[in-house]
């Protein structure tokens, strides 16, 4: 059993959220959260470099010269890999870099980010954030408070304070059903919304 403070949305103490799942220095798993880190920056790469090999570049059905007599290497093709204009050796081709992640490692991951921040007090949990979706404002409310670089997790993605909260310079918005551990993890704070971190709680058990 954990209890987390549960703050109101002037970001004062208001009472307490207690949970099953367990938040404690011995539920951090670095190499997990590596590796869901790593897979999740993998899937953002385009992979779509591309060259051509002797067999498509266009070209070539002509012998450059002839067999013999001239002092030179032997070439049989002007694509070859050997002549100028030729085609690429082992050169990249489109491909897929996403990682599987299974699920457990995942939801593992998340405990671990979890139970990380609220063991360093850089977890903040509040009712709800209010906001007329100004980002100047929310700017104000999270830096008068100190939680600033932060992660700011709303249980809706309509919410107006998510709206707020995406054009923040030292932060980002995200709605809870897109939560990334990156972004958890590149962020010095996690501020979230009572709403959202129990769906994220939820998956966990």
């Amino acid at each position: 059993m954990t209890d987390i403070t549960v703050l109101n949305t002037k970001l004062e103490a208001s009472g307490k959220l207690s949970t099953e799942v367990a938040l404690t220095a011995e539920d951090i798993n670095v190499p997990v959260v590596h590796q869901v880190v790593k897979a999740t920056l993998a899937g953002r790469r385009q992979g779509n470099a591309c060259t051509k090999g002797r067999s498509q570049v266009s070209g070539g059905g002509a012998k450059p010269f002839k067999q013999k007599g001239t002092g030179r290497a032997r070439q049989g093709s002007t694509r070859s890999s050997l002549m100028v204009g030729g085609g690429t050796v082992f050169g990249p081709t489109p491909r897929d870099y996403t990682q599987k992640v299974n699920k457990k490692v995942a939801a593992k991951a998340i405990q671990s980010v979890l139970a990380d921040k609220l063991q360093a007090g850089k977890l903040t949990v509040v009712e709800k954030l209010e906001s007329n979706g100004k980002t100047k404002e929310m700017y104000n409310l999270l830096n008068g408070k100190g939680l600033l670089p932060a992660l700011v997790v709303t249980a809706n993605k309509d919410d107006l304070a998510l709206r707020a909260a995406k054009n923040l310079k030292q932060g980002k918005g995200m709605a809870v059903e897109g939560f990334s551990v990156y972004e958890a993890v590149k962020f010095e704070n996690l501020v979230i919304e009572k709403e959202a971190l129990e769906t994220l709680l939820n998956k966990l058990v």
